[in-house]
């Protein structure tokens, strides 16, 4: 059928995410206020026509499992295709497979069960709202055997360094996948793969002992493969590290950006919660920053992005910072360029100060 279902795939993904990273996964990392990174993703395949989404998993999958749940809040629950987490299973005792070809081989009835011709395949560090049905056009129309989605980054910094750089014809058949990190078009980590290729490569990739497969099976065979590209032109950001998590977190504080990815219908969705409006005491101050709901503020916020449920108390300031789910800030505090994890309690008349370039960091449920 000239339909898509969908694959998250989390094992090769690079990231440097160090204290964000101790207790789940990097897809599991809240963004812009009330998101998760795994929420763009799963977004797009959603508002892509695509029912039914494997995710490739191999540690720290509680958090996401928590979020995602039965994939309702994505209209993805069993009704609808059914979203699956599908951690590597290691009971073949004749399995040699490795990598994310484990993932393959063992949940290989996802894909034969599979009403769909075509795999529409992902990670979670590439940040839009796209809807691949214009790809999958393309793909169609091309007879392509792939079709890697590509993004022209005008300004590059270091969380393209591990990004595929592709190069083209003027047909749109690309001719080189390189690292050059002097090369502007970056693939995103986004493909269209046509089923029965894609498990034919999973097996000629396991019977030569390899890993990865986009390396491997699509990389490799460059030469024998009909490769497409498709420019996505809208809003896309890399986010793989603390540095850049910071950054684009901080240019949604800009109204151009923050309208060009969450004003776009379709919209990105998320884990619907329950909190009361944020409630502004009259001392309270803010200033160019995002909150989510059932915040009470009553300190001073400026230039910061506020997870849900955090508590300011008067005589506090809060600039150019990254607050997450249920932090309290005491009177007296100073906080500026710090991104603080869930449930941290900073004490009265404590100081953090980091850098634009190095936020200062602390993990979940901690008391400072």
């Amino acid at each position: 059928m000239n339909t898509m279902m969908g694959l998250i795939n989390l094992e090769h993904e690079h990231h440097y995410f160090h204290e964000l990273t101790y207790f789940r996964s990097g897809a599991t990392i809240p963004f812009a206020g009330r998101y998760r990174l795994i929420d763009f993703p799963l977004s797009n395949m959603g508002n892509s026509n695509v029912e039914s989404v494997a995710i490739f998993t191999r540690n720290k999958y509680r958090s996401l499992m928590d979020h995602l749940q039965t994939g309702g809040s994505w209209e993805m629950d069993e009704r609808n295709g059914g979203l699956f987490i599908l951690p590597p299973d290691w009971n073949d005792p004749s399995d040699i497979s490795k990598g994310d070809l484990s993932f393959f081989h063992n949940n290989r009835d996802y894909f034969a069960r599979g009403k769909s011709s075509y795999v529409l395949i992902s990670g979670s560090q590439f940040i839009t709202n796209t809807d691949y049905q214009d790809a999958f056009k393309s793909h169609l129309a091309n007879k392509a055997d792939v079709t890697l989605i590509t993004t022209h980054i005008e300004t590059l910094n270091t969380e393209h360094d591990s990004a595929f750089r592709i190069e083209a014809d003027e047909d749109g058949w690309v001719t080189t996948i390189t690292n050059d990190k002097q090369e502007n078009d970056l693939f995103t980590g986004v493909y269209i793969i046509n089923k029965d290729l894609l498990m034919t490569l999973v097996d000629q990739c396991i019977a030569h002992h390899q890993d990865h497969f986009f390396v491997h099976g699509i990389k490799e065979n460059l030469a024998t493969l009909k490769v497409q590209t498709y420019k996505n032109n809208g809003y896309g950001v890399f986010i793989n590290s603390i540095e850049s998590y910071y950054r684009h977190n901080m240019n949604l504080l800009s109204e151009e950006n923050y309208k060009a990815l969450f004003y776009k219908l379709p919209f990105i969705r998320t884990k619907v919660g329950n909190q009361p409006p944020t409630k502004y005491r009259n001392e309270a101050s803010v200033k160019k920053s995002i909150l989510a709901n059932g915040c009470i503020i009553a300190g001073e916020v400026e230039g910061s992005v506020l997870f849900r449920g955090v508590t300011i108390e008067e005589g506090a300031t809060v600039k150019n910072s990254i607050i997450m789910q249920r932090c309290k800030i005491e009177a007296g505090v100073h906080l500026e360029n710090v991104i603080l994890d869930k449930d941290v309690h900073v004490t009265a008349n404590q100081q953090l100060i980091g850098s634009k370039d190095k936020p200062y960091v602390v993990a979940k449920r901690q008391v400072m």
